[in-house]
């Protein structure tokens, strides 16, 4: 028998009173374990708010204004209404849910009562794949039709949820990595081996239904496909070469860290495509670079990562932000390959001619990059037990314009998505976080038409909310004000005087001097004098700073004040 959509709904809302990790998970695979085959995976992406895989390229394309746009024409509410119920929660789904519960009372009042509580996961599953798909002149108009029926068939609980899919606004607490534990205890198989078909597939999805429809050995059998992206390894901060020499037991590779655009690229025969780190297919805008692979690696297949960056004269490299231009003005970029030209540099390979190389020690993967790149230079590097001889490098690579410099433990292994010590940046700026732009002030004077004033956010870890932690108008040219006021009039979830409320979707680099303990803020936590470094529009808001690596960082800032001599 189908499953009801309203079921789903009323699992999420169960999640969202729940802090525990254990109950959460138990909750999820129960939940799951009832479910129809074929609504497996559907139900599983819709409770993380991901329909579709980062590497499928599909999008809903459903703005902030076309939901509000369908709730107003649902509800009939004035716009004081919908900021008033918004305002309440800043959740934009509990908005919905507010605003639809009222409509309900009045048509009750009229004896035109809503049906509610009819619609499927599939159903709704596959109304959402349906407004994915509608493209071109009209899309808006077709998209709002099919939403506007949908929430109107549906209970205000599950409109919630539909609106917080819609918008991957879920504040639940069940993210990928909590879903694969809970894939992980349905099928009763290691966790290390749901992870690796998540790394491999790309699709929770898909992993989740593998695993309960053929265990340990459908998930065992799981074997890597290119043109599906790889979750890039991430690195932990840190302060100096002579720190990551002892997080790595005295000896390590250093290779400059570029301040480009991080790319993997995979290649089969004549085909290739890259994508960035946000897995997001950017082949259209490096034509350059897909001749220069086609050109220099000779392997029939293969994956590498490397960086990008824009140069000028004599190859120097230019800012991060020349490079972004290529990314975002895909219809011009004939004119802007000549007036932009980039440099492709290498330093990882993932995989080589069947052969998949993560589970290899970087010094082998480094290995097989050497007889395969051709003539594409890799990054600079050297590997040394000597701290100044470290500290020189860093110098070097910093004197020629780069960001500082990566280490990497001889004998890692390459683990997509993780976070950990095994590879380190030491950057010129060490009080650096990556955060979320959550809301914005139009400013004054000069300024007075710009969204300028931003409020930055760092992620919870578990419940997946981004918690306020300052806010800055600093760092910025007039160009990117009035670029960043455009974005993020795009991603507007509500309004309150001079402030915007946005979804969380721009991450930028924030320098500061300090971090304090603030009432102000429901973080807890507030930077003293933020000022931006740099617009991320290559990292996704996942890839920000946690609260609890803000909390780290204090932490270690109270001690080493705690050392200081009085």
């Amino acid at each position: 028998m189908a499953t009801p959509f309203s079921s789903l709904a009323e699992l999420c809302e169960k999640l969202e009173k729940i802090s525990e990790r254990i109950p959460k998970i138990t909750l999820v695979a129960n939940f799951i374990g009832s479910l129809a085959e074929q609504e497996i995976a559907p139900a599983v992406r819709m409770i993380i708010g991901k329909i579709f895989p980062d590497w499928s390229q599909e999008t809903l394309e459903v703005s902030w204004g076309t939901i509000i746009k369908v709730i107003k024409t649902l509800t009939r509410a004035s716009k004081e209404e919908m900021l008033e119920a918004f305002s309440k929660t800043g959740d934009p789904g509990e908005m919905a849910r507010m605003l639809l519960e009222k409509r309900k009372v009045i048509r009750q009042l009229t004896l035109m009562d809503v049906t509610s509580g009819k619609l499927t996961i599939l159903d709704v599953y596959n109304q959402l794949k349906a407004i994915a798909k509608i493209k071109g002149e009209g899309s808006r108009e077709r998209k709002e039709s099919i939403l506007e029926t949908l929430l109107s068939r549906v209970s205000p609980m599950e409109a919630k949820y539909i609106v917080k899919i819609i918008l991957s606004e879920m504040r639940h607490g069940v993210n990928e990595g909590l879903m694969e534990e809970v894939i992980a205890k349905l099928a009763h198989v290691p966790l290390e081996l749901v992870e690796r078909a998540h790394m491999m597939i790309g699709d929770i999805g898909e992993v989740a239904y593998i695993a309960v429809k053929e265990g340990y050995e459908g998930l065992r059998k799981v074997k890597m496909r290119l043109f599906h992206p790889i979750k890039p390894m991430l690195a932990q901060q840190a302060e100096s070469v002579l720190e990551a020499l002892k997080e790595h037991g005295g000896v390590t590779a250093f290779e400059y860290k570029l301040d480009g655009a991080r790319v993997q690229i995979h290649k089969k025969n004549s085909e290739i495509r890259i994508f960035s780190r946000r897995l997001t297919d950017v082949t259209q805008s490096l034509p350059d670079i897909v001749e220069l692979v086609k050109r220099e690696i000779e392997a029939k297949e293969v994956i590498v990562e490397g960086e990008v960056i824009a140069v000028g004269e004599n190859e120097k490299p230019l800012p991060f932000q020349f490079l972004m231009r290529r990314f975002k003005r895909i219809r011009e970029i004939n004119r802007l390959v000549k007036e932009i030209p980039v440099k492709l540099y290498l330093f990882d390979c993932l995989y080589v001619n069947g052969k998949l190389m993560i589970d290899e020690p970087y010094t082998r993967r480094w290995e097989v990059l050497e007889e395969i790149h051709g003539g594409i230079p890799l990054v600079p590097r050297i590997i040394t037990n000597n701290a100044n001889e470290a500290q020189k490098f860093f110098e070097k690579a910093r004197n020629e314009g780069h960001e500082g410099l990566m280490a990497k433990k001889l004998d890692s292994e390459y683990t997509p998505g993780m976070r950990g010590k095994k590879w380190l940046k030491i950057k010129g700026i060490l009080d650096t976080l990556d955060l979320v732009v959550v809301a914005a002030d139009w400013g004054y004077g000069r300024r007075k038409n710009w969204l300028s004033d931003y409020y930055l956010a760092a992620r919870d870890e578990i419940s997946g909310e981004f918690l306020v932690i300052g806010k800055t108008f600093k760092g910025l040219t007039d160009e990117e004000f009035n670029e960043m006021t455009k974005k993020l009039l795009e991603l507007k979830m509500g309004e309150r005087g001079r402030t915007v409320f946005v979804k969380p979707e721009i991450v930028v680099e924030v320098a500061f001097d300090e971090i304090q303990k603030s009432p102000k803020y429901k973080s807890g936590y507030a930077l003293r004098f933020a000022r931006i470094v740099k617009i991320r529009y290559d990292k996704k808001p996942e890839e920000a700073d946690t609260i609890q690596r803000v909390q780290e960082l204090y932490e270690k800032q109270f001690k080493s004040k705690a050392k200081e001599p009085r």
